[in-house]
């Protein structure tokens, strides 16, 4: 394909892209329309909402602006002052994400990858603009600089995992055909060898091409030492396989809970008195919100926990909660916290352990010394600490008014409670790794 191809393919797929996040917003929404409204009224005040629910996905800030006869309904008499929605659905972050790698990968698997991603961003760019322009009322108004730049950044962070992934392709790929000419070349040498029979087992030199290569790598890489270099890459390999441990037991235990508490879910829905139409569409503004549900889960897990509302604390220590939203998926949240306690600290403690021994067992460079080891310890959990520490950023802000506006987990506890744990397990991994591999 040339560069005009790879370009027009991108810029299409990257439409897709949006047209799908955007279509999961607007069609639940018209069919409530259709089915509570009759097809009255006007269609841009279900356009508008479904963008203002697109743009929270992706974390763009929202005003709300209620009129005084919306407050006395609502009984709310904080809410009577302009509000911020600052926290992000994260489910609509993590579909433009994810189909972003999609993208990237397919662009990387081209001679024009770069062509192929500003194209893609640029497209997504444009309607993020649209958008955001035609987003908004008077009751809400959406942060114009975040529609523009979030949406887009969140893709590109997609694209630029897709490049990630395809270049650790074409690492393996490269070294695997490496090591399949050496041997070529090394049963080439010895039958040319047997067919001279030299007795002294000589072999002419046959990579005479190679040395330029080897010093022009030796040159790069000499730059930073090799076992610097070694214990970065690994404390980041494990550090992320800690995270990815910790988030994807902290799903299966939400999943766990929501059948376990099916039936104060089912009561919660019976209370808000949807109708068909609107129990579909707050099941899918639910499903959107399960990822900030699995990242509360996990610091609940770590130990600071999470806050719905201001003052209000569910962790391993101890639960002390308030009025909560009418969210029916809130029913996996116990009034007086979790009955397995402390013992939810293991799966941090856990995860640390076996990122660590599998990476000792696996690398190239051993962790010799003490020092090394701790040191290498310390770089996963710090890692593990920045990453959980982020997630934990990404799904806490401000939910309404009043009270509301504290909610989710602490993201600089949650760091800081993770990176010791992490660190801690990682040694005794490290040490049992070490013995593994011996």
């Amino acid at each position: 394909m040339n560069r005009t191809t790879v370009a027009l393919l991108a810029a299409l797929e990257a439409a897709i892209v949006a047209a799908v996040g955007i279509g999961i917003c607007v069609v639940p929404l018209t069919v409530l329309w259709a089915a509570q409204y009759h097809l009255t009224g006007d269609f841009a005040v279900v356009w508008k909402a479904a963008a203002d629910i697109w743009l929270v996905g992706h974390g763009v800030n929202l005003t709300v602006a209620l009129d005084p006869q919306t407050v006395g309904s609502l009984g709310l008499p904080t809410a009577a002052a302009p509000f911020q929605v600052t926290i992000a659905l994260l489910g609509f972050a993590a579909l433009t994400a994810g189909l972003g790698v999609r993208t990237g990968l397919r662009a990387a698997e081209t001679p024009f990858r770069s062509a192929g991603a500003l194209s893609a961003l640029a497209v997504f760019l444009v309607v993020s603009v649209l958008v955001t322009l035609t987003a908004g009322s008077a009751v809400v108004t959406p942060s114009v600089w975040q529609g523009v730049v979030l949406p887009p950044f969140v893709y590109a962070l997609g694209i630029g995992i897709g490049f990630a992934f395809a270049t650790l392709r074409e690492r393996e790929a490269r070294t695997s055909s490496r090591a399949g000419d050496r041997a070529a070349d090394r049963a080439g040498d010895r039958a040319v060898d047997r067919a001279a029979d030299r007795p002294d087992g000589t072999s002419t030199e046959s990579h005479g091409g190679a040395a330029p290569v080897a010093l022009a790598v030796r040159a790069r890489v000499g730059a930073l030492p090799v076992p610097v270099r070694a214990g970065v890459l690994g404390a980041v390999r494990a550090g992320s396989a800690a995270t990815a441990i910790v988030v994807g037991l902290s799903a299966l235990i939400l999943a766990l809970l929501i059948f376990g508490n099916y039936g104060a879910i089912i009561s919660l829905y019976e209370q808000l008195q949807t109708g068909v139409a609107g129990g579909v569409a707050l099941t899918i503004a639910q499903l959107a919100f399960l990822p900030n549900l699995v990242i509360w889960l996990m610091s609940w897990l770590v130990g600071p926990g999470f806050a719905i509302g201001t003052g209000s604390a569910v962790s391993a220590i101890g639960t002390a909660l308030g009025p909560l939203p009418g969210v029916p998926l809130f029913g996996v949240i116990p009034a007086h916290g979790y009955t397995f306690g402390l013992v939810g600290v293991l799966v941090p403690l856990l995860a640390g352990f076996l990122a660590a021994a599998l990476l000792r067992a696996t690398r190239k460079t051993q962790v010799d010394g003490v020092l090394a080891l701790l040191l290498t310890a310390a770089g996963i959990g710090v890692v593990a600490g920045i990453q959980l520490g982020l997630l934990a950023w990404w799904s806490s802000g401000a939910l309404g008014p009043g009270r509301l506006h504290d909610v989710g987990p602490n993201p600089w506890l949650v760091g800081a409670f993770a990176a010791v744990e992490v660190a801690v397990a990682a040694i005794i991994g490290l040490m049992a790794g070490g013995r593994a591999r011996r």
